[in-house]
């Protein structure tokens, strides 16, 4: 399909914001990277040959009599009997880090949280888990869960926006009353009440976030709305007695879109600045589960130990510099004054 002109004008002014335009290809490089984690950071080999018998470890658990030992359940790789099993009669291919983001190692010559070494490369944490491979794993859940929340939330508050605009009258005078009503409430507050009251997890914190993260595009939409159903091409549209549907989202809503799409990388980094809060403060994802939130909470908790707190910093600046980069090459593109 080809481009239109404005588009590739958009493109361009794009790319001309070198800074805006490397930081999406770094971000998507670390995002793909961080998609296969498991083939990266694991106490799961990639591959298992054994009595001439292929065996791949990290997509499927194999039980320990499979390889000549015992116990009839999942095997532990990292035990040096089941490793010599193994390469008696074949050999392992380990992933770059032989450490899951829960793998705990007991082969500490220090207390934990110990200092990075050749087997932790950034250390680990002071229940023994390693660094970077809560890093990676982190990094992961961040952005998935920070994707999903940007890209509900903003449906919903399109959809609210557009409502709004469109209609105009009762329509928008109850609406804006609502979400002005919704938006005075304390929103960090509140997550953490209702956060103590359930047990934490994904998609229950996702829940809880997104009732009061979708407000943030509505009053943008609802002001696109406004100005554009009086123009000439709405009016000609009703005249053809095209429905009110077809009006808001084909007609109206793709220029309302061009200054909403600027908005989103930044209200991707709220949403991860958000997670990471709530994490830190113990509200967030389940307990033992990959955070960078958590990792920053280690690094206060252990300031004898400041890999711990140097991870945590560096991961979060490189992360949100990038996204609020590439939210500054998106705002250029869609800037009318550079079209």
């Amino acid at each position: 399909m080809a481009i239109s002109p404005l588009n590739q004008r958009r493109i361009a002014n794009f790319k001309a914001n070198k800074r805006g335009y490397y930081s999406l290809w770094l971000f998507l490089i670390l995002f793909v990277f961080s998609l296969f984690a498991e083939f990266w950071a694991n106490d799961k080999p990639l591959l298992v040959s054994y009595n001439n018998t292929w065996y791949y470890p990290v997509l499927k658990d194999y039980s320990e009599t499979t390889f000549g030992g015992t116990l009839d359940s999942n095997t532990d790789y990292r035990d040096p009997y089941v490793s010599g099993l193994i390469n008696e009669k074949g050999w392992i291919i380990w992933p770059p880090i032989r450490f899951s983001y829960d793998t705990i190692n007991y082969n500490l010559t220090v207390p934990a949280p110990a200092p990075p070494s050749a087997d932790n490369w950034l250390g680990t944490d002071d229940q023994a888990r390693d660094v970077l491979a809560r890093v990676i794993y982190g990094f992961r859940i961040s952005i998935l869960f920070a994707l999903t929340l940007t890209i509900t939330s903003s449906i919903i508050g399109i959809i609210a926006g557009a409502l709004q605009g469109f209609y105009g009258g009762w329509v928008d005078l109850l609406g804006q009353r609502l979400i002005e009503i919704w938006s005075g409430l304390p929103m960090l507050f509140m997550l953490i009440i209702m956060a103590s009251l359930v047990q934490p997890s994904f998609w229950w914190l996702l829940g809880l976030m997104l009732l009061f993260s979708w407000t943030e595009l509505t009053g943008l939409v609802r002001a696109e709305f406004l100005r554009g159903r009086n123009l000439e091409y709405v009016r000609a549209a009703r005249a053809l007695g095209l429905s009110d549907g077809k009006i808001m989202f084909k007609h109206i809503l793709p220029n309302a879109m061009v200054s909403t799409l600027s908005f989103l990388p930044f209200i991707f980094t709220g949403a991860i600045g958000l997670l990471t809060s709530l994490d830190f403060l113990g509200f967030g994802l389940p307990v033992g589960s990959p955070s960078l939130g958590e990792l920053v909470a280690q690094g206060k908790n252990n300031l004898s130990s400041p890999w711990l707190g140097l991870s945590a910093f560096f991961t979060l600046s490189i992360l949100l510099s990038l996204l609020v980069f590439i939210g500054e090459a998106a705002r250029d593109a869609f800037d009318p004054r550079k079209q």
